[in-house]
């Protein structure tokens, strides 16, 4: 490796692995009470409505049991809510963040600087926001967009100006808190995300991007995004996810509703590179009408253990659904991600394609489930699982899971597993390859389908990440 490619190395490792001062204006106690969701609410200045949903969740949230039935699921067993901190705000002046990148203070700034956000937004992005610990600092939207009716703002500003909008979608249809445990805890004490509208007929042809980062040791993150794309709109939304390593387990348990009606078109991509102390327990789904399309596109990679399955209802007839996965997991990582799809209306269509990779005894697995009604006749499904493992210590599992009550659908599933080759790396060196260079050739070709999909900044991106996680670079 050359010395420059040893300074890109530090260069973007520094960029995910550095840690700012707590300073914060107003920090919860620990654990999770009525009181403690009765402050995040009064220290936001919600209306009653949402006071009252968070306490129906919290109680909903008490009554669940743990999850620990799944088979070869992660073991969630270290994670203690009662020492997690549910809610940070960061010391900035202007609730809902400001819109001028120059407002924020000097160390919200360079975290963001460091990671990045001023550039993205410098490609001509349509907005971008960013979320520091609990709340949105920063968030801007192109005027152009503005104009045409498109509202791009993070959610607590969305409670108070877009009150009847929200009282319909959130949490009410597509992850509703009863959902399973870890949408109860998001419902009792979420706090920041985003929320955009897309009116009929409107074309966003730029990414909206959205960045989160936990600082703090010790920290929950519980951010909500809400996407409703009117009929015959378009738009792509990107996230990002990262967080310092500490001693202490953090916890990220964010939620993502999407709702894609007739003829629209939404694609959400997320790179996350969350810290190998971070549970990263999120729940996303999207409801899809007649003609509509979802696409979701994700990365994962960092954290201690990962249970994430992306979901789509397709609602109405000729709805379609695409997912592209990737995982990475290294040294006692368990990333454990997937995909849901619920063919609900004749002539439905979904494709899963899902690739992992595992090193250094990590374990990835498949996790999915695709499930056609009866009455949805013409509908068709495409499932393809590939899993690529770099030694013998290493585990990759497949599972998935299909629930065909259509006798007139077509349904196909496909699942690979391997090593890397010793044939394919001794043809790479020799043509001047040395061995790592060679096994990350393989892996840039093997994950290739999901870097075509993300704006050339992010596919790079994900390839330096994925090269970082394969020299065990990334604490």
């Amino acid at each position: 490796m050359s010395s420059q490619d040893n300074l890109q190395e530090t260069d973007t490792e520094a960029r995910f692995e550095f840690k700012k001062e707590e300073n914060s204006a107003f920090e919860s106690e620990k654990g999770l009470t009525e009181e403690t969701i009765r402050v995040i609410s009064a220290d936001k200045d919600e209306p009653e409505w949402m006071l009252q949903r968070r306490l129906r969740a919290l109680e909903q949230f008490k009554q669940m049991p743990m999850p620990t039935d799944w088979p070869g699921q992660p073991d969630l067993s270290e994670i203690d809510v009662d020492e997690i901190v549910p809610y940070i705000r960061p010391d900035i002046d202007t609730r809902g963040g400001v819109d001028d990148w120059e407002d924020l203070p000097d160390d919200i700034k360079d975290t963001f600087d460091k990671l990045g956000i001023p550039e993205a937004e410098k490609e001509a992005l349509s907005g971008v926001g960013a979320q520091y610990e609990s709340e949105i600092v920063y968030q801007n939207m192109q005027e152009r967009w503005e104009e045409k009716g498109v509202v791009f703002c993070d959610m607590d500003e969305a409670v108070q100006e877009h009150e009847e909008v929200l009282k319909e979608y959130f949490m009410t249809k597509a992850v509703p808190p009863s959902d399973n445990k870890f949408a109860a805890l998001h419902g009792a004490v979420w706090s920041g995300g985003s929320f955009v509208y897309v009116p009929e007929g409107v074309t966003i042809e730029m990414p909206v991007q959205a960045y989160f980062r936990m600082n703090s040791e010790g920290m929950g993150q519980f951010e909500h995004t809400l996407i409703v794309a009117e009929e015959g709109s378009e738009v792509h939304y990107i996230e990002g996810c990262s967080a310092p390593q500490y001693a202490t387990h953090s916890l990220h348990s964010g939620g993502v509703e999407v709702f894609v009606k007739e003829d629209a078109h939404v694609q959400y991509s997320t790179v996350q590179n969350w810290s190998k102390n971070t549970y990263n327990l999120n729940t996303k789904r999207a409801i899809v009408e007649e003609n509509g399309t979802m696409e979701w596109v994700s990365g994962s990679m960092g954290s201690k253990a990962t249970m994430l399955y992306p979901s789509s209802i397709l609602k109405g007839r000729g709805a379609t659904d695409n997912h592209i996965t990737i995982a990475f997991a290294g040294e006692g990582q368990d990333i454990d991600t997937g995909a849901k799809v619920y063919h609900n209306a004749p002539e439905t269509k979904s494709t899963i394609e899902s690739k992992s990779i595992s090193k250094d005894g990590g374990r990835t697995n498949y996790r999915g489930l695709v499930h056609i009604s009866d009455g949805a006749e013409g509908s068709s499904t495409a499932v393809e699982c590939d899993a690529l493992m770099f030694d013998n210590e290493s585990t990759s599992d497949t599972m998935p899971y299909m629930e065909i009550q259509e006798s007139q659908v077509d349904v196909a599933h496909e699942a690979t597993v391997g090593k890397i080759g010793d044939e394919d790396v001794f043809y790479l060196q020799s043509r001047g390859l040395d061995d790592d260079d060679a096994k990350q050739m393989i892996v840039a070709g093997f994950i290739e389908p999901i870097t075509e999909e993300l704006p050339i900044e992010y596919a790079v991106e994900l390839n330096r990440l994925i090269e970082l996680e394969m020299e065990g670079s990334l604490g």
